[in-house]
C-alpha cells in the first residue's frame, strides 16, 4: 500500500516528469538603498532643535514682513502728539514713541522692509562671490592672483566708511538723498561678498583636483561642463552655510546705516529708522528703543542659528 502522506520520485523516472514544479522561491529585497548627502543632512536638520527654533523664528519673520496686517491693526503712519511716549498697554503693546506713533506697528511693518533689503543684498552678493570665486579657483594662475588682488583691496576699505562713501553718492544736484532702498542694497551688496568669495576660492580649488573631476576631464568634458556640473555642485556648500549668517549681519548694518542717519530714511519704515528716531527721547523713555532694537537682535541671532544647525548637517567632517 503507497505511503498516503508522502511519496517520493527517483531522479530520471517517468514520475519526476509528472511531478509538480517547486514553488518559486519569495524574492529578496534588496538592501536599502543609501541615501545621499542632502537626505542626510535633513534627517539630521529635522532633529535638532536649533535648527527648529531659528526656522520656526524666521518662519514668523516672513510671514510677519509678507503680511503685516495680520498681525497689527493699526496704522504705522498714524501719529498724534497727545499720546507721546506713552507706556505699553492693551490698546498698544510696544506703546507709543515721541511722535504719538504706535510702537508695535510700526515694528511690524518695519520688518518688511529690514527683512527684504537682508535677503536682496545677501543674493546680490552671493552671486558676485559665486561667480568671482569660482572662476577665481577654478582657473588658478594669473586670473586668481588678479581675483584674490581686487579681494584684499576691497576688504581694506572700512565697511561704514565704504557704506556711506556709496549713500553719500546717491544725491540729486540740490544735494537731497535719492536711491532710498536701492542706495542702501547697492552699498551692503558692494561690500558684502568678500569673505564669500574668499571661501568660494578655497572649496572650488580643493574640489577641482578631486578623483570625479579628474575623470571627467580626461573623458572630454568641457570646462563649462566641468566648472557648473562637476566642481560648483560640490563646492557650493560652505557659500550656503557663511550666505546664511551673513544675512542676519546684513540685517544689522542696514539697521546701523539707518541708525546713523545714512541709510533708510522716512517715510519708508524700518528697525534702523526706529531706533533712529527714539535716540533723541532715550532718557525719558527706553520703550520706543528697545523693541525695534530687539527684533533686530532675535533676528540676526536666529539666522546665525540657522546657519550653524546647516553648518554642521551639511558638513560630514562634522557627523
Amino acid at each position: 500500500m503507497r505511503d498516503a502522506t508522502k511519496t517520493s520520485v527517483a531522479p530520471g523516472s517517468a514520475d519526476e516528469a509528472t511531478a509538480e514544479p517547486a514553488a518559486p522561491a519569495a524574492p529578496v529585497r534588496d538592501a536599502a538603498k543609501p541615501r545621499s548627502l542632502l537626505q542626510d543632512a535633513v534627517r539630521d536638520l529635522v532633529r535638532k532643535p536649533l535648527f527648529l527654533v531659528s526656522s520656526g523664528i524666521i518662519l514668523v519673520l516672513v510671514v510677519m514682513a509678507a503680511f503685516p496686517t495680520l498681525f497689527a491693526s493699526a496704522d504705522p503712519q498714524l501719529c498724534e502728539l497727545g499720546r507721546s511716549l506713552q507706556k505699553p498697554s492693551a490698546d498698544a503693546w510696544f506703546g507709543y514713541d515721541a511722535r504719538g506713533c504706535d510702537v508695535y506697528a510700526r515694528t511690524i511693518h518695519g520688518a518688511r522692509t529690514s527683512i527684504t533689503v537682508g535677503v536682496l543684498a545677501t543674493l546680490g552678493s552671493a552671486v558676485i562671490a559665486l561667480l568671482l570665486g569660482l572662476i577665481s579657483g577654478f582657473y588658478g594662475r594669473w586670473i586668481d592672483a588678479v581675483i584674490s588682488r581686487g579681494i584684499d583691496i576691497v576688504m581694506g576699505i572700512p565697511f561704514l566708511v565704504g557704506a556711506i562713501v556709496i549713500l553719500n553718492s546717491f544725491r540729486d544736484e540740490d544735494g537731497f538723498r535719492i536711491g532710498g532702498i536701492w542706495g542702501v542694497l547697492t552699498a551692503l551688496t558692494v561690500l558684502g561678498w568678500m569673505s564669500m568669495a574668499r571661501i568660494m576660492r578655497s572649496t572650488a580649488m580643493q574640489t577641482k583636483q578631486s578623483d570625479y573631476v579628474t575623470a571627467a576631464r580626461s573623458l572630454g568634458a568641457s570646462t563649462g561642463r566641468l566648472m557648473f556640473r562637476h566642481v560648483l555642485p560640490n563646492a557650493l556648500t560652505p557659500l550656503i552655510v557663511l550666505a546664511t549668517i551673513s544675512l542676519g549681519v546684513i540685517i544689522s548694518a542696514e539697521a546701523t546705516l539707518s541708525f546713523l542717519g545714512v541709510g533708510i530714511q522716512e517715510p519708508t519704515i524700518s528697525w534702523g529708522v526706529m531706533i533712529n528716531q527714539s535716540l533723541g527721547r532715550i532718557r525719558e523713555s527706553l520703550h520706543p528703543l528697545l523693541f525695534p532694537a530687539g527684533f533686530v537682535s532675535i533676528t540676526v541671532l536666529a539666522f546665525i542659528m540657522l546657519g550653524d544647525a546647516v553648518r554642521d548637517a551639511l558638513d560630514p567632517k562634522l557627523r
